[in-house]
């Protein structure tokens, strides 16, 4: 019998792109609520514990309010919410963060989707920290830029209303001045950081696709490292991986620029060693989909995991992700 996936919030950006990727799928079970009791509590907390997966794709507290509808031991959360991704208990859900955590994620009852920001954040830093290069208590920023579906469907209608100032005057923003980041928990955490990082976000006028940027300053880390020195310590971290690549240093010096809608569609993600040894000074990039690794297709390849199917399972080839897509998928 295939296990039972339910979609808490199938309705939202995230919630769509999930339900648009597995409804073709013939190794899961979708169950539905009735859209006019999508909101009813009772209605809601009968078919989590029906279901052998739950997908929450809600803000925080209604997050919270759904795991607190589970009376089994059976039922297993994947949370696209911020509200568990430094809790205790839950497994974060970056497999390639470490070679231990696909393990994790499989074992684990509850797991927190990683955000799109800290996902290219984490994946260009923990092996550094990892590996000592990095000290724990360096003093990093990171700035990053998001398409605004990063933003949810009421920026999607802001920035897509023709009648919207947005849609006219605002080519690019940037936001998060208070440095009070959602994201910023969990950077510091998986990141192996002692303090936050300085994040600088921002998004542009185009739908999806985000670069994040970190910033080095080789000269001033205690082993004074090369870009090949940095570009070893990534390589080796993500060895044989499927959805995370990292560039060459001869590919990355080819570039002149990089645009963020390269991998749209995709559950990948990019790394970039930038920078000159001559003035010491590195930029590393990340380069993913906010909608794709950053978003449901992290989900997706976490929920193969649980369920012990093929880890790329619905996400090896590209996929239309555009709101237009999404839109079609809802009717």
């Amino acid at each position: 019998m295939a296990p039972k996936i339910f979609i808490d919030g199938e309705a939202g950006t995230t919630g769509l792109q999930i339900l648009q990727r597995l409804s073709g799928r013939g190794d899961i079970e979708l169950v539905s609520i009735d859209p006019a009791r999508r909101k009813e509590a009772a209605a809601r907390k009968e078919i989590i514990n029906r279901a052998d997966v739950v997908i929450l794709c809600l803000p925080d507290d209604a997050a919270r309010e759904a795991v607190g509808f589970i009376e089994n031991d059976r039922t297993r959360v994947i949370d696209a919410s911020t509200a568990y991704r430094t809790a205790d208990g839950w497994a974060y859900g970056f497999p390639e963060m470490t070679r231990t955590q696909r393990a994790a994620i499989k074992s684990a009852k509850r797991v927190s989707n990683p955000g799109c920001y800290p996902t290219g954040f984490i994946g260009l830093v923990r092996p550094l920290t990892d590996a000592g290069m990095l000290p724990a208590s360096w003093p990093l920023s990171v700035n990053a830029v998001s398409g605004y579906s990063g933003g949810g469907r009421r920026m999607i209608e802001e920035f897509e209303d023709q009648a919207s100032a947005s849609f006219t005057k605002v080519p690019y923003r940037i936001y998060g001045l208070s440095l009070g980041h959602k994201h910023v928990a969990e950077m510091k955490a998986h990141g192996g950081l002692q303090h936050a990082p300085i994040f600088e976000p921002s998004v542009g006028r185009y739908a999806q696709g985000m670069i994040v940027e970190v910033p080095l300053p080789l000269y001033a880390l205690p082993s004074a490292p090369k870009l090949r020195d940095l570009h070893a310590a990534l390589a080796k971290a993500y060895e044989g991986e499927r959805f995370v690549e990292v560039a060459s240093l001869e590919e990355a010096a080819s570039l002149t620029t990089l645009a963020p809608e390269s991998l749209n569609g995709t559950n990948r993600m990019k790394l970039y060693v930038f920078g000159s040894d001559k003035l010491q000074q590195a930029r590393l990039v990340a380069l993913l989909d906010n909608l794709g690794k950053g978003a449901s297709g992290a989900a997706m390849q976490n929920l193969n995991l649980m369920l012990g199917l093929d880890e790329a399972a619905g996400l090896t080839e590209r996929f239309d992700w555009s709101v237009k897509g999404l839109e079609a998928a809802a009717s």
